[in-house]
């Protein structure tokens, strides 16, 4: 019960904070395209209440070499995708939990199973963020791409010896998951 509680809390939080970034937005927008004053009183509200958002990513903005006007916009794109990732992250959790409990009253052999298919799990993962990371240019040597690097990188770089480059296309993540799905199917059927 609190589980649901947890998800819900995690929910309508979620849905205020983009509620607040799509107002922010379209305030921006309107003043921007001069449907709206800036100096009139719902300009000035709205930016009251989003400064706590807009005010961080203004800077960050500026120190990245960005237009920190677009702060407004970056706020309802990072509300919208960080919020959906947030509530699956949380689902995830719970569920997670809910299997690690249901595994531990299995005995032994649950918990093998429930160990194992966590491990295929964190590394499919791993090497989806990999293929996510390599499309927004994220340095495989900052400290997180390290790890994810780490986990993937005894599948990747055999792979890559043995499957050649297809233009710009680097296929070898693709036939690292498909490899991956394979033996966790093969592996959790003779568990």
């Amino acid at each position: 019960m609190l589980a649901y509680y947890l998800v819900l809390l995690t929910r309508a939080a979620v849905f205020v904070v983009f509620l607040i970034a799509a107002v922010v937005a379209a305030t921006h927008w309107a003043v921007q395209h001069r449907q709206l004053r800036p100096f009139d009183a719902w300009p000035r509200g709205v930016r009251r209440l989003g400064a706590p958002f807009v005010r961080p990513l203004e800077g960050r903005l500026l120190r990245s070499g960005g237009n920190p006007v677009n702060a407004p916009y970056v706020f309802f794109w990072i509300a919208l995708l960080g919020g959906l990732v947030l509530v699956a992250a949380v689902q995830w959790l719970v569920g997670m939990i809910f299997s690690l409990g249901a595994s531990a009253a299995a005995g032994p052999r649950g918990l093998l199973i429930f160990a194992v298919n966590g491990t295929f799990t964190v590394l499919m993962i791993a090497l989806f963020i990999r293929v996510i990371a390599s499309w927004f240019g994220i340095s495989p040597y900052s400290r997180p791409m390290r790890v994810v690097h780490g986990l993937t990188d005894w599948m990747i770089n055999p792979l890559r010896r043995v499957i050649p480059p297809f233009g710009p296309l680097d296929m070898t993540p693709m036939v690292a998951y498909l490899l991956l799905w394979l033996v966790r199917g093969f592996v959790m059927g003779m568990l």
